[in-house]
């Protein structure tokens, strides 16, 4: 069976769960400690960074995007009758949510008022051609259906549900398209499949403490909240 090595927060993670799940593929996965990384890890894990995903011939993987590749190539694609100008769009619009995750994960790190507004501004951006891209007529990005894309952007948006949830702020204020592709995802019931069941406590302890989101007001950093650079 396939195995997924881990943290338990990490967005990279997230998205190649998402793909597997959306497939019905069954895996296995084993959460490791970013700040105690075991030796076994290492030596498998070129950079140092999660997912790896051991495939069952054993070989390990390594790097988001070229997983997500071997999840399609192995197993066939998530859609259809797509042509190679549409699927290499889907690749384009993925990575532009994929290269924003260590973006949102600075933005809720932020200690102070200055650092979050600058960092949100920039992450606004993304979420503002998304806003421009979606027509507002079907559910998920392109169709009623999920494709990659809406897997590649499941984690911002899941985060971003999560800090309006626990905060009152809202990453996606005034995107009305971007926020109802946002309730559609968390409706689709793939969420629940993506993330370990102490996923939401595990992200409030990390992001929301110590961290201005958490307290609207500029606190002095700590250890508590780390950077969020050791997955891609």
């Amino acid at each position: 069976m396939i195995k997924i090595i881990s943290f338990k927060i990490c967005p990279f993670v997230q998205r190649v769960t998402a793909a597997l799940a959306a497939k019905n593929i069954a895996y296995e996965i084993e959460y490791i400690s970013l700040s105690d990384k075991p030796q076994w890890f290492l030596d498998i894990s070129p950079n140092g960074q999660v997912p790896v995903m051991v495939t069952d011939n054993g070989t390990a993987l390594f790097e988001s995007d070229a997983i997500i590749e071997y999840i399609e190539d192995e197993y066939g694609p998530l859609e259809q009758n797509v042509t190679n100008e549409q699927r290499a769009l889907d690749r384009a619009w993925s990575y532009l949510g994929a290269k924003h995750y260590l973006a949102q994960c600075g933005t809720m790190s932020s200690k102070n008022q200055t650092t979050f507004e600058e960092r949100l501004a920039k992450l606004y951006k993304a979420f503002h051609k998304m806003e421009n891209q979606l027509s507002g007529h079907t559910r998920f990005f392109k169709s009623d259906e999920l494709s990659n894309v809406d897997i590649a952007w499941l984690p911002l948006l899941h985060r971003a549900n999560i800090v309006k949830q626990k905060t009152g702020q809202d990453m996606l204020c005034g995107l009305p398209k971007v926020q109802a592709w946002q309730q559609a995802v968390m409706a689709s019931g793939l969420i629940e499949k993506t993330v370990a069941n102490d996923f939401t406590e595990k992200f409030a302890d990390f992001y929301l403490t110590n961290t201005f989101l958490a307290e609207g007001k500029d606190i002095q950093p700590t250890d508590a909240c780390g950077s969020a650079n050791c997955c891609g």
